[in-house]
């Protein structure tokens, strides 16, 4: 096979791959419904990526930068498009932001040309200027009612207290914004009294200010006397600091958020109030496992919790199990459309990108109807026992 017929099977390949319809899974939960196939890969990354498309310096047809996986991805629908910025991670371990674009949400994903440039943060901040970040991932995506959009994303640095620890690392949250996802203008990291992940801007000011949900921890990957949900207020956007922070949903023993929690995607707003799409972590003897589940705040308040149903809302199944990190699944983005329809886009094993399609309307039911933990075994003995007497009741 000559060069040129190599690269015509490998573009054929990769275009199939891109046009590749999607088909929903039967059965399911009700609650939402799955998708057969992975909307994104690492395959999925475009051709000229990864390869040197010149015969005399590429002979072999090598991939001479290699793609590892596309995950946990900031969403948004901005006239008329479905846009996803995703989290790729090379084969270095280094992960860059990059905008893939679907006609319906669903399938025929295409990336962007060229991935996001990002800038460094400013000169000015204390994160500036020496100090760049090494790694930068799973951006939350708000369209602020101040007219921007914004980005909210984990900066990653070494601690230099440990000098001589290649493994320690800091963590902070990261603020950009654009209007059109093409170009970015860093503002300051946010400024608080810990460590932060998983931090997500609200799409409305509330008191005249900025609002966050917040994840305050101790290190870089314990929470430590941290953790939760946190809160906090700010006056200034491009130099954000939050002075005081309340958990408005925390953890709790033997649970399914026992180890951590932390806010999704930006919650979505609707009658009966907020809906928030979170992720939990537990230990087990394999690791920790990531799941979602869902809680509800008051439109009045959005501290103010109203509804939490038991339990996970999403975990990996069968393939999605299987990946970088096993048993992880994670949410940093999801899209609700006029007529109701809410796609969840979710992250499986740190490797690939799921659709999940639900609606407002299920997701109200699920949250308001479905009971919560009552934290003991008697507790769910009881509920169950519940939910039987009331079905045999019906039958009758």
């Amino acid at each position: 096979m000559t060069y040129d017929e190599r690269v015509r099977q490998l573009r054929q390949c990769h275009e199939a791959l891109l046009a590749r319809k999607n088909e929903p899974l039967e059965g399911g939960n009700g609650i939402y419904e799955k998708y057969k196939y992975p909307i994104l890969t690492a395959d999925h990354t475009p051709l000229e990526w990864r390869y040197d498309f010149s015969e005399q310096d590429n002979p072999y047809l090598m991939q001479r930068i290699m793609m590892n996986a596309v995950l946990n991805a900031g969403a948004i629908k901005l006239d008329g498009r479905y846009l996803l910025v995703c989290r790729v991670e090379g084969a270095d371990r280094k992960s860059f932001f990059a905008v893939a674009e679907s006609p319906n949400g669903i399938d025929q994903w295409r990336f962007w040309p060229e991935p996001v440039t990002m800038p460094e943060a400013p000169s000015d901040s204390p994160e500036g200027g020496e100090n760049p970040a090494t790694n930068v991932y799973d951006m939350r995506l708000t369209q602020h009612e101040d007219g921007w959009i914004y980005g909210v994303f984990c900066a990653e640095r070494h601690d230099e207290l440990h000098p001589n620890d290649p493994s320690a690392a800091t963590a902070s949250a990261a603020i950009a914004r654009t209007k059109d996802l093409k170009t970015w203008e860093r503002l300051h990291d946010l400024r608080s009294k810990s460590q932060q992940r998983n931090v997500v801007l609200h799409p409305e000011f509330v008191d005249g200010k900025y609002a966050f949900y917040t994840r305050p921890q101790d290190g870089f990957i314990d929470t430590g006397s941290g953790g939760g949900i946190g809160w906090g207020l700010c006056e200034d956007i491009t130099h954000a600091v939050i002075d005081e922070e309340i958990i408005i949903n925390p953890r709790h023993y033997h649970t399914i958020m026992e180890v951590k929690n932390g806010e999704g995607p930006h919650p979505i707003k609707t009658e009966k109030g907020w809906l928030h799409l979170a992720h939990g972590v537990r230990n087990t003897a394999d690791g920790l496992r990531y799941v979602l589940y869902m809680y509800m705040t008051a439109l009045d308040d959005p501290t103010r919790v109203i509804a939490q149903p038991g339990g996970y809302f999403l975990a990996p199944e069968g393939q999605e199990y299987v990946g970088d990190v096993m048993n992880v699944a994670f949410s940093n983005g999801w899209i609700k459309d006029d007529d109701g329809r809410v796609l969840i886009y979710y992250a499986t094993a740190d490797t690939r990108l799921h659709v999940a399609v639900s609606s407002v309307e299920r997701l109200i039911d699920y949250c308001m109807n479905t009971p919560e933990d009552g934290l003991t075994t008697s507790a769910s003995v009881e509920t169950i026992k519940r939910l039987i007497a009331k079905n045999h009741g019906q039958a009758k």
